[in-house]
């Protein structure tokens, strides 16, 4: 870059919600320049537009920023849609209520569903408020108004969890170390990220599903820690709501990663590795209880 600095590599991955699993987007980066992901993330959209069957619909999930109103609602007819949070001074005209189920558990925490209008584009606007913090949340979306509003809130929420696996492919596989300044060897080095992270996700999921009254050490923390806070919650006369960790996508743990690399190196069979990460499962522990 510019007197020599060099910045991180930096890859876009599309996740699968169903098994966890990743799919190289975009280089974001060489190294070279700094570049910031949502500009980039619409120009990759733009040219995949051009070759992707508009039958396949994608949701981008994204921290509050700068909404460009006309480009998501361009998007729609592509099947690109889109959750972010509504910034305190975004400029909304109020349409319209939506209807929604106020009494399904779906729903909870759900004090407002909402069309807005911005320029003639219109949108949705869900108000949300934390049973356990109180704290309001306001969601802005492109998805259509048949969607639950307590869908939306969950979705924008998975982000906490999606964000383990991105965890794992920054510290464990090392992904922001760049191999080159080259795009080709970088989007190479994405491919490969994205193939190992995959291949251990898969040797993890088929691990835990041995014995179903087994779970992961990390798993039986993770609950531990929600009972905690419930307990916590109950204190101030909240709960914390369960919708938000159902199927979350878990961190792969290290002993995972290392059972992989040794097996690997050793030339152990698969099913000689996976026996090895069964032994590794404990007994489940009671789940958070009901609000």
């Amino acid at each position: 870059g510019r007197n020599g600095k060099v910045y991180a590599a930096g890859f876009i991955y599309t996740l699968n919600l169903r098994n966890g699993l990743l799919r190289p987007f975009s280089l974001i980066t060489n190294g070279t320049r700094r570049h910031q992901e949502i500009p980039v993330l619409r120009d990759e959209l733009k040219r995949e537009n051009r070759t992707k069957n508009s039958t396949q619909k994608c949701l981008y999930v994204y921290d509050k920023a700068v909404t460009d109103y006309a480009f998501w609602n361009n998007q729609i007819e592509h099947g690109n849609l889109m959750i972010s949070v509504l910034k305190e001074n975004s400029v909304a005209t109020f349409v319209e209520s939506i209807h929604f189920d106020t009494s399904h558990e779906l729903n909870t925490g759900i004090e407002s569903y909402s069309t807005y209008e911005n320029n003639g584009i219109r949108f949705s606007i869900v108000n949300y408020r934390d049973p356990e913090t109180k704290k309001l949340h306001r969601f802005i979306t492109t998805l259509p108004g048949s969607i639950n509003p307590g869908t939306i809130a969950m979705l924008y929420f998975k982000r906490w969890t999606i964000e383990k696996a991105f965890n794992n492919s920054k510290s464990n596989l090392k992904e922001t170390k760049a191999w080159s300044s080259d795009n080709n060897s970088l989007k190479n080095q994405m491919r490969l990220t994205a193939m190992s992270y995959n291949l251990l996700r898969t040797v993890e999921e088929l691990s835990k599903i041995q014995d179903p009254e087994l779970i992961h050490p990390s798993d039986k923390k993770y609950t531990e820690d929600l009972e905690k806070r419930q307990q916590a919650a109950k204190k101030r006369g909240g709960f914390v709501n369960p919708l938000f960790f159902n199927e979350r996508i878990a961190r792969i743990s290290s002993y995972t990663i290392r059972a992989v690399q040794n097996a690997i190196m050793t030339g152990k069979s698969l099913s000689s590795f996976i026996n090895a990460l069964v032994a590794k499962l404990v007994p489940r522990v009671n789940q958070i209880g009901e609000h």
